[in-house]
C-alpha cells in the first residue's frame, strides 16, 4: 500500500467542496437512492477513491453487478483503508463501512457476495466516491495500483 497520507479537510471546506448529497452521505450517514446514482452501472476501468480525502478504496476489477442499485465490490484495495462498525439503525443489524483516513460513511458490507471471491459485498454509495480512470491513475499518484486492475 502507498504510504501517502490522506487528510480529511475541516467541515467548512467539506461543505464548500462537496455537493449536498456527497456531504449528507459522507458526513451525516445518508444513503443515496438505489439505481439513481453515478457509479452503480459504471463499467470503466480504474480506481474509486474517498471523495473527502482521495484515499484509494476500491478497484474496478473488484466491482460487480449485485443487482442492489449501488456500486458493489468484493473487497477494498487493502483492509487498512476501511473501518467496519456495527450499525443497528433503521431496525437492522448491519456492518457500516467508513474510510479510515476521512472517517467518511461509505455504505455497508454484507455476506451475500460472490462465494468464489470471498463472499463479501461492499455496497457503497456513489456519492462517497470519486473515480480515477485507469489512464489517469499514474498522473494522479495511484500508479502503484495499476497492475491490480487486471
Amino acid at each position: 500500500m502507498n504510504m501517502k497520507t490522506y487528510i480529511k479537510p475541516d467541515d467548512t471546506i467539506l461543505r464548500d467542496t462537496l455537493s449536498d448529497l456527497q456531504y449528507a452521505v459522507t458526513q451525516l450517514n445518508y444513503t443515496e437512492p438505489p439505481f439513481d446514482n453515478e457509479f452503480y452501472d459504471d463499467h470503466r476501468k480504474g480506481l474509486y477513491v474517498d471523495v473527502t480525502t482521495g484515499q484509494p478504496l476500491f478497484l474496478s476489477s473488484d466491482k460487480y453487478d449485485s443487482g442492489c442499485g449501488w456500486p458493489s465490490f468484493t473487497r477494498p484495495v487493502d483492509n487498512s483503508v476501511i473501518n467496519e462498525l456495527p450499525d443497528n439503525s433503521a431496525g437492522m443489524h448491519r456492518t457500516e463501512v467508513r474510510s479510515s483516513a476521512g472517517n467518511a460513511h461509505l455504505g455497508h458490507v454484507f455476506t451475500d457476495g460472490p462465494a468464489d471471491k470471498g463472499g463479501l459485498r461492499y455496497c457503497i454509495n456513489s456519492a462517497a466516491l470519486a473515480f480515477i480512470p485507469a489512464d489517469r491513475m499514474q498522473a494522479e499518484g495511484y500508479g502503484y495500483l495499476l497492475d491490480r486492475l487486471g
